[in-house]
């Protein structure tokens, strides 16, 4: 059993700068996300869509921020459990919980805050008929491991960001790559869709455009696809293949979270915002676009203002006996559970005192 103090469901922007505020409280942090890598949807459907509303950012891509949330972080040392769905929340008789995973893996936490974004991502699949009967015999929705595709025939479908970024990437690793894309133009960033194109001039890539996957065929694992095109002329594209990625995003669901006997308002949790974020169940906290109250604005600065206050309330639950004074990080600097400190300025001490 994993256990730490603070347990949070979801690793996107604002789950991660909630191991930082707690961090400055001495208090542990473990995440659960579904997903493969920390960074929610910024990391898996637009890493490099520029955001213009963090503060001291006039711009910075999704990407980035989110690495530079890991680097702010890291002497923190928050645990992870990437890849498993948060499934059943049990309050101990001390208060405490043990929320366990899809996968059985079981956590235990004085407190538990729901940063999961819009909820957990389930992925769009195509309008395939046959399609689920290759699910882990050839076609994924997400790419964990790339090395799992090495020397071997792949191909990806979609117009995204998510598409473009792995075709590219995976033409260095599978024997070969096709892309396929309903539209003649893509939505992604513009380098992308530049590199993608020339790696199809290359011939590193089989590019289909105006063109839809429309039958698989295989026996116990996929073998082929047949590819549709839009020109009647053109008609179908047998195309051999050891592997099917549709990337056509993922659509948010509350998902188990919406059985735990939280007070839940049009797919959101309700809390109460006056004072802590707080759900209905104490010591459980709703922080991020999951939850709802009054006023609420579905912004990553939103989720860090809520992050900020939430922890303070979070270190009473775990320190009744111990009363807690704010430190401001330029006074007091920020020291890691690892022993480093990042020393605050000389001269900004004198300012302040």
């Amino acid at each position: 059993m994993i256990k730490t103090d603070v347990l949070i469901i979801g690793a996107g922007p604002t789950g991660l700068f909630t191991v930082f505020e707690a961090g400055l409280l001495k208090l542990k942090c473990h995440l659960i996300d579904a997903l493969a890598q920390p960074g929610g949807q910024c990391s898996e459907i637009y890493p490099k869509k520029p955001i213009y509303d963090i503060p001291a950012f006039p711009e910075i891509l999704a990407g980035t921020l989110v690495d530079n949330l890991m680097e702010q972080i890291k002497p923190f040392e928050p645990g992870f459990t990437m890849g498993e769905r948060a499934e059943t929340l049990d309050k101990q008789e001390d208060g405490s919980f043990i929320v366990t995973t899809n996968k059985g893996t079981e956590h235990h936490a004085a407190v538990v805050v729901i940063a999961g974004g819009l909820g957990s991502f389930e992925p769009r699949k195509p309008p395939i008929s046959n399609i689920v009967d290759f699910e882990d015999k050839g076609v994924a929705y997400m790419i964990k491991d790339p090395e799992v595709y090495r020397d071997k025939k792949v191909l990806i479908a979609g117009g995204g960001d998510s598409a473009l970024d792995w075709a590219i990437f995976l033409a260095d690793v599978a024997s070969e790559v096709s892309l396929v894309h309903r539209r003649k133009e893509f939505r992604g960033a513009l380098d992308s869709v530049e590199k993608a194109r020339e790696l199809a001039k290359l011939g590193k890539i089989k590019l289909f455009t105006e063109a839809e996957v429309k039958t698989l065929y295989g026996d116990d694992h996929l073998e082929a696809v047949v590819v549709k095109h839009n020109d009647a002329e053109k008609g179908e594209t047998y195309v051999e293949v050891d592997q099917f990625i549709p990337l056509f995003g993922l659509s948010p669901k509350l998902g188990p979270i919406g059985d735990w006997g939280l007070e839940i308002e049009r797919n959101a949790i309700k809390v109460n915002n006056a004072k802590d974020y707080q759900t209905n169940i104490p010591g459980v906290f709703a922080i991020g676009d999951v939850n709802t109250y009054e006023g609420k604005l579905k912004l990553i600065l939103s989720g860090f203002h809520e992050a900020a206050v939430m922890c303070q309330y979070a270190y009473q639950i775990i320190n009744p006996d111990k009363r807690f004074v704010m430190k401001y990080t330029t006074v007091g600097g920020v020291t890691g559970f690892d022993g480093s400190k990042k020393e605050a300025k000389k001269e900004v001490v004198q300012s302040i005192s």
